[in-house]
């Protein structure tokens, strides 16, 4: 799936321009100046009892097909770092409300504790050897089918975000394991790693947040049986060939991950909007 670079030099326009002081964490960020999206649309497919029977369809079977990879998984885990082999996190759902979402750990049980950014970039010292390649092959996320029996996520949808990186307020509905922005920003890590570890979330909240957010709204609100098919066909894919930026974040990647960068000005922004539109 591909975004208009008139959609991304958009929703880069409409994003503040981060505080003076770069070394603001992201909670001294004003909450007033994060974009958010607040109770979006989504299609008749998205709350319908089929897609919900579609999520078990495949998730049962999957769990049953991945159940000895998984615990073999497991094992490598404990067996190479110690500790537990699954990372448990408050995770923002349905409606707001908070759920417990399951991933392989891929990082030290020790640097787990420490005070840190909630967001990872490539060469994170705190990802363990196995955690990398989980991590690369997206294996981390298996036990999200767990969250899918339970109800807590669907197989497409927004990413369950930390409270203080939600950007779509009372989401209608569940968050996903993949979903358009997932695969928008499949390199994201690559991505962030030119930019310094205690500036993370707040680089992440002002520059790649709303991007994401608009991304998966406005799948939601055209979602079908046959999209959500494309996207978990196209994250399969992606998840067995190398990561490659994006072309349309590529060309504008110098705008967009950088502090310095100048918003357009808001005649430009009106006619973004009417070309968008």
């Amino acid at each position: 799936m591909q975004l208009s670079n008139q959609v991304l030099e958009l929703s880069t326009a409409l994003t503040p321009a981060p505080p003076p002081d770069p070394g603001a964490h992201a909670k001294h960020f004003p909450l007033y100046l994060r974009p958010k999206l607040n109770d979006p649309k989504a299609s008749a497919w998205i709350f319908s009892a089929q897609r919900r029977i579609f999520d078990l369809s495949v998730t049962i079977p999957a769990l049953i097909i991945l159940m000895v990879p998984m615990l073999a998984i497991a094992l490598l885990i404990r067996l190479s770092s110690g500790g537990p082999a699954l990372f448990v996190q408050k995770r923002v759902g349905r409606h707001g409300h908070l759920f417990s979402i399951y991933k392989f750990r891929t990082m030290d049980v020790a640097a787990q504790g420490q005070c840190g950014p909630g967001l990872t970039r490539v060469g994170d010292c705190r990802i363990t050897p196995i955690g990398y390649w989980l991590r690369k092959f997206k294996l981390d996320e298996l036990p999200q089918f767990i969250n899918i029996l339970l109800g807590e996520m669907s197989l497409v949808g927004p990413r369950p975000k930390l409270p203080q990186h939600e950007a779509i307020l009372n989401m209608p509905y569940r968050p996903g394991i993949t979903g358009p922005a997932t695969l928008a920003f499949r390199s994201e890590e690559k991505m962030l790693r030119s930019i310094h570890p205690s500036h993370l979330d707040q680089f992440y909240a002002s520059r790649i947040m709303p991007v994401k957010a608009r991304l998966d709204a406005r799948y939601m609100c055209r979602a079908t049986l046959q999209s959500d098919l494309r996207l978990i066909l196209a994250t399969f894919l992606a998840c067995v060939t190398p990561p490659r930026l994006p072309a349309f974040l590529r060309k504008v990647e110098t705008n967009l991950l950088v502090f310095t960068s100048q918003p357009i000005s808001k005649n430009r922004v009106e006619e973004r909007l009417e070309a968008v539109g």
